[in-house]
């Protein structure tokens, strides 16, 4: 018997497609998403569900693409799972895909080391030639042990563009998010977020309600606009988002939430503005921003790096970018961009001075 705090997300979402060599992809996220609770595991709960997750996420679209070849970039390999010490984490991620899988007769049971195998799927390098699968299959930790915001990322590249993009975000709410409430009640809270190129992005909640097609925020005006940054300030330059907003005159104080929800929100017009400024030296990887990039995209907004410059997916596992990304509606990002440009050079004059 699983515990009452076990979550299961049986929705039916998703897409159909004949483009980009995909003959039909049925995406159910009840066979995707997998069983997970602290109160069940007495082992590092992040590390355990985003290996599970990616197992299960990579070990359905091998067995229901009819492709010759698959490839996919994710953030984990099964090294950890492999060591001796593990083995009792291996197994009850085993038990846990095996009770996902095998309910309705769909799927074969597994064994150990076909979950293994699964995770190591998604060893790809990406690149620009070919399709592959993007997956970050816990996107957000610090947020998802906490209970918060995190969310499982799925893109799809084609030639080094994002053309399909899934977002699960079972802690976002269905109302808006503000500064001022960032929860709801559980029995409001499950978002999935979808789009192709070309049509737009749709979301609907987890319990598999109709899908509402969204948009990103119209906002015109800079100081009636409202900005999303990463939670941890470890994550992002808070000071720097700060002197962006300071001088937009943007009078909202900042939504802080973990993971790609914030693409999700901002793609169905909960603010106008998302800033990520990481700290000196840190490389953005494609399975962070990919789904995302696309769902508030054809949602209506621009992404750029502090240059200007779209995001380029086509490099490999990581993002070639200009300092930091942006994301606006297209009437703010003029000045959205100056207003980066100029803290930047700011902030690159006050490191420049002598100190006194």
């Amino acid at each position: 018997m699983k515990c009452s705090s076990c979550q299961l997300w049986n929705t039916n979402p998703v897409a159909s497609t004949r483009a980009f060599g995909i003959e039909s992809l049925r995406f159910t996220w009840g066979k995707i998403y997998i069983q997970f609770c602290s109160p069940c595991i007495t082992f590092y709960l992040s590390s355990f569900s985003a290996f599970g997750s990616q197992a299960l996420v990579s070990y359905v679209l091998e067995k229901e693409l009819l492709s010759e070849s698959f490839s996919l970039v994710a953030e984990e390999d099964s090294g950890d799972l492999r060591n001796d010490g593990s083995q009792e984490v291996l197994e009850r991620i085993t038990e846990l895909m095996n009770d996902t899988l095998t309910s309705d007769g769909t799927y074969k049971v597994l064994l150990a080391e076909d979950v293994l195998t699964a995770i190591d799927s998604g060893k790809s390098e990406g690149g620009p030639h070919g399709q592959h699968w993007v997956l970050d299959p816990i996107d957000g930790t610090k947020g998802f042990v906490r209970g918060d915001q995190y969310a499982i990322a799925l893109a799809l590249l084609d030639e080094g563009k994002v053309v399909l993009g899934f977002l699960c975000c079972p802690n976002l709410p269905l109302t808006p998010i503000t500064s001022h409430d960032q929860s709801s009640s559980q029995n409001q809270v499950g978002c999935l977020f979808y789009a192709t190129v070309g049509s737009g992005t749709y979301m609907q909640s987890l319990d598999g309600s109709s899908p509402i097609k969204v948009n990103v925020s119209a906002i015109e005006n800079p100081a009636e606009a409202s900005f999303f940054e990463s939670f941890e300030a470890a994550h992002s330059l808070h000071s720097l988002s700060s002197s962006i907003a300071k001088k937009l005159g943007v009078k909202a104080p900042p939504v802080r939430i973990d993971s790609q929800a914030k693409y999700g929100a901002l793609a169905r017009g909960d603010g106008a503005i998302y800033l990520r400024f990481p700290h000196k030296g840190y490389r953005e990887k494609i399975w962070d921003h990919a789904a995302g990039c696309i769902v508030v995209t054809e949602a209506g907004a621009l992404v750029t790096d502090a240059a200007g410059k779209p995001l380029d997916f086509s490099k490999g596992k990581f993002l070639d970018l200009d300092t930091g990304i942006i994301v606006t509606n297209k009437k703010l990002m003029p000045l959205l961009l100056k207003a980066v440009q100029d803290s930047l050079s700011e902030a690159s004059s006050a490191q420049a001075a002598p100190s006194l």
